[in-house]
């Protein structure tokens, strides 16, 4: 059982793992509660039921997803190109949202908020992809170009989940990268 001030976030850890593990359909308050260890009442104390709780998964989420995409951006080579830097940590996100799919649907699920600890996790996450974008937009509206990158990189992560093309399959998608070298090009 956890220590009586650490209950709310054993109650979400419980549900990140419910999530990776079986997908949406194993998050229940009664077993994130039974994962815990604890009274199936104290998720819904702690978090006025199931909408709350989700939301502060997906916070949870959030920050695994901004910690992933900036440790790959500081990993990063010094002198690598503002193209490969953006892939680089583009390719993080598709990945993410490939090996944690029931948690990435349920984070962008979440949004939009009112909860502002959500709100500001996933616009650091946001912020992250701004900076790269950064170079491209000397001659663009930033904000635009921005915006058909996140689309971009977000519809490529969710149209790919659980999808494996055969070599021999009509219906291919091209690369990744290809398609970003079309939008920045």
């Amino acid at each position: 059982m956890p220590v009586r001030g650490a209950l709310p976030q054993a109650l979400i850890t419980a549900g990140v793992a419910l999530l990776d593990e079986e997908g949406a359909e194993g998050l229940t308050l009664r077993r994130v509660a039974a994962r815990a260890g604890v009274s199936h009442a104290a998720p819904a104390h702690h978090f006025g039921g199931m909408p709350g709780l989700k939301i502060a998964i997906a916070t949870k989420g959030f920050q695994s997803f901004l910690h992933d995409l900036a440790a790959t951006r500081d990993s990063l080579p010094e002198g690598t190109s503002p193209f490969q830097a953006l892939l680089a940590v583009n390719m993080t996100y598709i990945r993410f949202a490939g090996s944690r799919t029931a948690l990435f649907r349920l984070m962008f699920d979440q949004l939009p908020t009112q909860d502002p600890e959500l709100r500001d996790t996933a616009h650091g996450s946001y912020l992250v992809l701004k900076g790269l974008c950064a170079p491209f937009t000397a001659s663009r509206p930033a904000a635009a170009f921005e915006a058909a990158v996140w689309a971009l990189t977000h519809g490529y992560a969710a149209l790919n989940i659980g999808k494996t093309y055969l070599p021999e399959s009509q219906i291919r998608t091209s690369s990744y990268e290809d398609a970003l070298r079309l939008l920045v090009g």
